[in-house]
């Protein structure tokens, strides 16, 4: 052992026997927040300055016996003179007036000498019996020494007594029949002493069991004033208010002292140690042991904590108030058991919560559990691994109730271009999203802000998330880094699954028309764009900056894109949709025997509709508009070439077919009118060009030309399939007899009827090559 330490094992010491009890218990404590097996050291040296006070005491009181004993021998035969003096009182009564006067002074003087013996020998016997308790007080052992000395009066003292006489005395004197009766009562009187201290005992285990409630709701009050204390400062300072005056306020000890003293004497101790430690293994299964419904409340949690704390504040003072009732490794087995259970507990509890605010309450309960129990010398790394579990809970109560914040938001919203009245409301818009757009600033008031209403609320309810997602990082002791990372992590989770979802369902929407599609499509470009903002306002709160190689990045651009892309698509299908509509109402006569010489109302309609349509769209992104138009085209020449083709379709004259080319002509006029502006040419025409070839083929009856050519690229109907050629035409020879053309050609020139034929089975051949190619 250095000298530092023996000099430190001595001012303790000097500390102990010197300052008020009351303060013992820090001083204590200072012994085990030193280097390992410290306090072993400490304790043979405690052991030896108490042997050293012991025989200071002996040799005090053998000092003061014998002038005890003469005293007592001097004041019995004071009793004897100041009888004598009585007597000699009464007959100086008689005989004084016949003394002479000097003999009377002198018994009178006599008496008062007498008198001040008497009184100085009293005074003696006083003072003596002070002397004793007096020295022992002054060994400043504390409450408990006090304590202990009266236990020892009580029940020590029987039982020294009770062995003296068995083994001393009563020997002595066995043959008379009191002794005999004396000799069998001592086994009983001490059963009787073991009874009455464990009755104590079990009276101080019901006590405890009732109060550890409060024990540990004080425990946890004291640790949450004063977590933020240096941690040096908080081990000591707790380890000083709960050890000595929360658990000795709330919970007398001297039973569990007077029986463990008894059952040692009487040479039981280890039963004593057993029952006790039985006992209060049962009792913490009790107190691991949660309400069902614990779930539902704060107060819930907070008092299954207390009874924790409460229980192993007790078994902490035990383990340092006695000399291994129990031991270090008897309470590392009941926090290991009990953390286990602690854990699962928990880890089932949370998962039925579904109020953030709860979970962040339970958070901060196990902070602050875990850090009182830490200042028992308990481990608690689990409790802060589990912490990371909670989390993980938090976050999914976070994005259930911000799911219904944006669903809200997005009913609410009436998708249409915010307006702004003055620069007081624009401002207004700008300082809750940043919205900057030069062209726009530099229009005069009123004007409309692109985005709708639901941009700014969105980006606001966003931060929101990422201040309630903070709350939970607070006193975890984990560094910005991490903050940083676990903030990124659940705005990610909020953009990638929850807002994601919440556009996805509401482009799926029935109510949701091509205008709302349109807002939606402009409204996440600018979410999409604002992006970097979020990143920054993160990077402000947790002083992490972007540029670190661990930091993870918000994934909020490719979530805006796949709405935005998802919109697009919604945008094609209604469109699609919408000219299916106005499809369902054509009404043409196959078997007319010319055109109306104008085109179809239902196209017209259709084509009208379009033009608005595409008018709306000057607000979206070049490329959207222009697929837009392009597969609206597509998708219209396709439906139209449907038509023609229906196999429902048995008869079509060349009067269905000229009305027919007089709609598709519209089309091809709506196509190079450009209804929306980027492309190129004719590139939009040519969504009509296999309807085009067809219908001039059939128009100009220019089969030689198509036959000769066919499979040449140059071609100039190398569009026209042969199977769609023929099963139109074969439509067309069906009403050869009732088709006036037809008739002409039969009376006129007989040939073309037979050149039809030839043609039908010229294009048969050709699609029977190609089947067999393929």
């Amino acid at each position: 052992m250095s000298l530092e330490t023996v000099t430190e094992h001595e001012r303790i010491l000097q500390e102990i026997e010197s300052t008020d009890t009351a303060c013992v218990g820090p001083t204590l404590r200072s012994v085990y927040d030193d280097q390992p097996n410290a306090h072993k050291r400490f304790m043979e040296k405690l052991d030896a300055r108490i042997r050293n006070h012991d025989r200071e005491i002996e040799k005090m009181c053998n000092f003061h016996h014998q002038g005890f004993v003469d005293a007592i021998t001097e004041l019995l035969k004071v009793r004897a003179d100041a009888e004598k003096l009585m007597v000699q009182r009464t007959v100086v009564g008689f005989t004084l007036f016949d003394l002479p006067l000097c003999k009377v002074t002198a018994q009178t003087e006599e008496v008062i000498r007498c008198r001040i013996q008497q009184r100085n020998m009293a005074t003696t016997v006083e003072k003596l019996q002070l002397c004793i308790p007096g020295e022992m007080m002054r060994s400043r052992t504390g409450k408990l020494m006090t304590d202990m000395i009266l236990f020892l009066f009580r029940y020590y003292s029987a039982l020294k007594t009770m062995e003296q006489l068995e083994n001393i005395y009563i020997p002595r004197v066995s043959q008379y029949r009191f002794c005999q009766i004396m000799a069998e009562t001592l086994p009983k009187l001490r059963e009787e002493i073991k009874e009455i201290s464990m009755s104590d005992l079990k009276d101080f285990l019901e006590s405890i069991r009732k109060h550890s409630d409060k024990i540990g709701e004080t425990a946890m009050r004291q640790a949450q004033q004063h977590r933020t204390f240096n941690r040096n400062v908080l081990l000591t300072f707790v380890g000083f208010l709960f050890k000595v005056l929360t658990a000795q306020d709330l919970v007398d000890f001297s039973p569990v002292y007077r029986c463990l003293h008894i059952y040692t004497v009487l040479g039981d101790r280890e039963t004593f140690e057993n029952y006790y430690r039985k006992q209060r293994k049962k009792q913490a299964r009790l107190v691991l042991q949660p309400q069902s419904n614990m779930h539902e409340t704060v107060e819930g949690y907070r008092k299954y904590f207390n009874q924790i704390v409460g229980f192993f504040v007790v078994e902490d003072h035990i383990l340092h108030a006695t000399q291994g009732l129990v031991t270090r490794a008897f309470t590392d087995e009941l926090w290991n058991m009990a953390l286990s259970k602690i854990i699962a507990v928990l880890r089932t509890h949370s998962s039925y919560c579904s109020d953030p605010d709860l979970v962040l309450e339970l958070k901060n309960l196990i902070v602050i559990f875990a850090d009182t129990l830490q200042g028992y010398g308990f481990p608690v790394n689990r409790l802060f691994d589990l912490l990371f579990e909670v989390r993980d809970q938090y976050n999914e109560t976070l994005l259930k109730k911000w799911a219904l914040v944006f669903r809200d938001i997005f009913e609410q919203d009436n998708y249409s271009p915010i307006p702004v009245e003055n620069e007081e409301e624009y401002k207004s818009v700008v300082s809750r999203f940043p919205f900057h757009d030069a062209e726009i600033e530099k229009q005069q008031f009123p004007k409309k802000l692109p985005m709708s209403q639901s941009v700014p609320q969105i980006y606001a309810q966003v931060k929101e998330f990422i201040y309630a997602s903070l709350k939970f990082s607070e006193s975890l002791h984990r560094s910005s880094t991490e903050i940083d990372d676990m903030l990124r992590k659940s705005t990610n989770l909020l953009l990638t699954r929850t807002l994601s979802s919440c556009l996805q369902n509401l482009i799926k929407k029935p109510h949701i028309g091509l205008t709302e599609l349109v807002q939606i499509i402009i409204n996440t470009t600018h979410l999409e764009h604002a992006c970097k903002y979020l990143e920054d306002f993160i990077t402000n709160i947790t002083n992490v900056s972007p540029e670190t190689v661990h930091t993870t990045r918000l994934y909020g651009l490719s979530t805006f894109k796949d709405a935005r892309h998802a919109a697009e698509g919604e945008i094609y299908t209604k469109l699609n949709q919408k000219i299916d509509e106005f499809i369902q109402l054509a009404d043409y006569e196959w078997g007319m025997s010319e055109s109306d010489g104008r085109a179809s109302g239902y196209l017209m309609d259709l084509i009208n509709f379009l033009r608005s349509t595409f008018q709306v769209f000057t607000h979206l992104p070049g490329k959207v508009a222009q697929t837009a138009c392009m597969s609206a085209c597509k998708h219209l020449a396709t439906s139209l070439m449907q038509m023609l083709l229906d196999t429902e379709l048995k008869q079509i004259s060349m009067g269905a077919i000229q009305q027919f080319n007089l709609d598709v002509m519209q089309c091809e006029l709506f196509a190079s009118s450009e209804p929306v502006p980027g492309f190129q040419g004719d590139t939009l025409q040519l969504a009509f060009i296999d309807l085009r070839q067809l219908l001039d083929l059939f128009m100009v009856w220019d089969w030689s030309t198509y036959l000769a050519d066919y499979g040449q690229p140059t071609s100039k109907y190398l569009r026209v399939n042969p199977s769609t050629a023929l099963a139109l035409l074969e439509k067309m020879k069906d009403t050869s007899k009732k088709n006036n053309i037809f008739s002409q050609f039969r009376k006129n020139d007989r040939d073309k009827q037979k050149l039809i034929e030839t043609v039908v089975k010229q294009l048969r051949s050709l699609v029977n090559g190609m089947s067999q190619h393929s």
